[in-house]
């Protein structure tokens, strides 16, 4: 009898000695994966000063920044991507040009990012697009006051898990998926089209940055229909427009007549990056995405980190 008992504190001391060890092996290995991340953000944040020194009249997508990195290392790996953060929509830029906040009617960024909605190719109606809309400007104007389509708090309480519209800037893309109207469906498909810069309420896009799968952004903030976005981003040389002047004149967008508060939003340098990165270190994965500010003639700052999640 003492010698059963004696057999089975034994093996179960075994067991969970073992079990001890395997925690602290996938602490040690996460850990490494977290310090490779860590160096690959640090890599980057001084790439992309030395990006701006020697570009320092455009940003285009033949430079190497552009480059997936995939780096292999001793029992895992690094991929890293960088992305300019002004070839999306900024969601916290939805209502510049908004001349007065209380007559609440739609700014030239909200009727931009409707048409952006509708010019994706996803499932979202009209009535979707509204909503959508109209609830994102009220979830960041500093009111309770509610558009025709969109949502305040009142909305938001009366849910199974209730809770409020922030009344301010978003901090990270994911908040996002809170906002009335939303769908799971399409929100994912989305995601490459928009963006959240964390404090900046601006609107600016890189028209040299711009892909033909981001071609609905194009439409979206011009007025073209979908199929002349893609057209003129097919037609932009291939080291991007020189000046941004050389993009407006653009006969497509020449005949749009934008106002100036319009043509404002268009640029060809960039000075918000977000860096995309999975590190591998024998079992342990970290993903890591990363928020840089590089105003010109300045060091690059981080604004967010953001560990996992939709960015």
């Amino acid at each position: 009898m003492i010698v059963a008992l004696v057999s089975i504190l034994a093996t179960e001391m075994g067991a969970r000695l073992q079990l001890q060890v395997k925690r602290t092996l996938n602490i040690k290995d996460n850990n490494q994966a977290y310090w490779y991340a860590m160096g690959a953000e640090a890599f980057a944040r001084k790439s992309i000063r030395t990006l701006l020194d020697n570009n320092d009249d455009k940003i285009s997508l033949d430079q190497p920044w552009n480059e997936e990195v995939t780096y292999p290392l001793d029992g895992g790996g690094i991929q890293a991507q960088l992305e300019d953060m002004q070839s999306c929509f900024n969601l916290n830029a939805i209502l510049q040009g908004d001349a007065s906040q209380q007559n609440q009617q739609a700014t030239f960024a909200m009727d931009a990012f409707h048409r952006m909605l509708l010019e994706s190719g996803l499932e979202i109606d009209s009535y979707t697009a509204d909503t959508v809309r109209d609830s994102l400007a009220d979830w960041i104007d500093d009111d309770d006051s509610m558009r025709p389509y969109g949502a305040e708090d009142s909305e938001y309480e009366s849910r199974q898990h209730p809770y409020l519209a922030a009344n301010g800037l978003m901090s990270s893309q994911s908040e996002f998926r809170l906002v009335n109207g939303v769908e799971p469906s399409w929100m994912n498909e989305l995601l490459p089209l928009i963006c959240v810069i964390p404090g900046i309420d601006a609107m600016s896009i890189n028209v040299n940055t711009i892909t033909s799968e981001r071609a609905a952004l194009l439409a979206g903030v011009t007025g073209l229909t979908l199929q002349q976005a893609q057209s003129v981003i097919s037609s932009r040389p291939q080291d991007g427009w020189s000046d941004v002047n050389d993009f407006l004149s653009e006969p497509a967008i020449d005949a749009l007549q934008l106002q100036q508060s319009q043509r404002d939003w268009f640029s060809i340098n960039s000075e918000y990056f977000i860096l995309h990165t999975k590190t591998r270190y024998n079992d342990a994965t970290f993903t890591l995405s990363t928020v840089f500010h590089a105003p010109k003639g300045q060091e690059v700052n981080i604004l967010r980190r953001e560990f996992g999640g939709v960015d």
